[in-house]
């Protein structure tokens, strides 16, 4: 590539292209590789800015695009899906993040060789742009292929995290992430997940609210109902999505507070002043979140509990 005025055939130019890009992956997947100086760089621009500019039929834009999406194709499918499928769980989840992080490294380096084909040819045939080519690559590829399996995962964590264990927090905040950045400004992603994980939460807290109706006093039912509120808040702020807080705070209040009515409003201690230390509990932890439908629904247990009471 000594004298980019000269007519530059494809195989020839794509072969000098081709040996950047595996340097970049060598680079990406911690091979002794150097750096890319600034020279390369000019280089690797200049090839490719040259493979447009020629006339026909040495104009290769058409064919440098298509080989620009098949390089991540081939990437993704003989490195990055492997190392993925060979892993589960919380390990899976670490690979993930990893390759994430690398792909969007890929990607901003690609785009910047391959800017010249954005500002004419895709722009000209209303063609998708190539930093955006190269992130829907890797949904297409990975995301579809191993969503279930990152759900999953993530939803074991959290229920372990309920349980008491500790977990690594910053490597769910991560993944979450991920599921936001894969939409590329779209929520859809994050709220296929979001369904699943409160679905999990609500068969969760039915079981546990099941077991506390049993072996817990009133007061006792309060406080732990209390203690779920203030951790969930926690998790929320700590990794998940700002948006699911609501959504989540509300499944937990139906799922406990349908054990506490059927048990509680009918078997009321007439010792205890139980109806006004219940409504209280009630203000202290809801008074903030709940809607103007749950004020009707909480009052009607006060003044349930007072007749029985009376």
């Amino acid at each position: 590539m000594n004298n980019p005025r000269n007519t530059i055939q494809f195989d020839e130019g794509w072969n000098f292209v081709q040996k950047a890009i595996t340097k970049l992956t060598n680079i990406l997947e911690g091979l002794p590789e150097p750096q890319f100086t600034t020279q390369e760089n000019m280089m690797i621009y200049e090839t490719i800015y040259n493979m447009c500019t020629q006339k026909p039929p040495y104009d290769h834009t058409a064919r440098l695009y298509e080989k620009y999406q098949e390089s991540y194709v081939e990437y993704i499918l003989t490195t990055v899906l492997p190392s993925l499928n060979e892993k589960n769980g919380e390990l899976m989840l670490r690979e993930l993040v990893i390759r994430w992080s690398n792909h969007k490294i890929m990607v901003d380096c690609l785009s910047k060789f391959f800017h010249y084909i954005d500002r004419y040819y895709v722009v000209r045939l209303y063609l998708i742009p190539c930093k955006e080519v190269g992130l829907l690559t890797f949904r297409d590829l990975v995301y579809y292929k191993i969503k279930g399996k990152v759900r999953d995962a993530v939803i074991c964590l959290i229920n372990r995290e309920r349980e008491g264990e500790q977990i690594d927090r910053v490597l769910l905040k991560n993944v979450l992430d991920f599921f936001v950045e894969i939409g590329m400004g779209e929520m859809d992603y994050y709220e296929d997940f979001e369904e699943a994980m409160i679905n999990d939460a609500a068969a969760y807290y039915s079981q546990k609210a099941s077991i506390w109706v049993l072996d817990s006093s009133c007061y006792d039912y309060m406080l732990k109902a209390h203690e779920c509120f203030r951790q969930e808040k926690d998790r929320v702020s700590c990794y998940l999505h700002p948006s699911t807080e609501t959504k989540l705070l509300k499944v937990r209040l139906k799922r406990l507070m349908v054990q506490f009515y059927a048990k509680f409003s009918v078997t009321i201690d007439p010792m205890i002043n139980f109806p006004v230390l219940a409504y209280q509990i009630l203000l202290f932890v809801f008074y903030r979140k709940y809607s103007r439908s749950f004020r009707r629904w909480s009052l009607g247990i006060r003044l349930n509990c007072l007749r029985r009471c009376t």
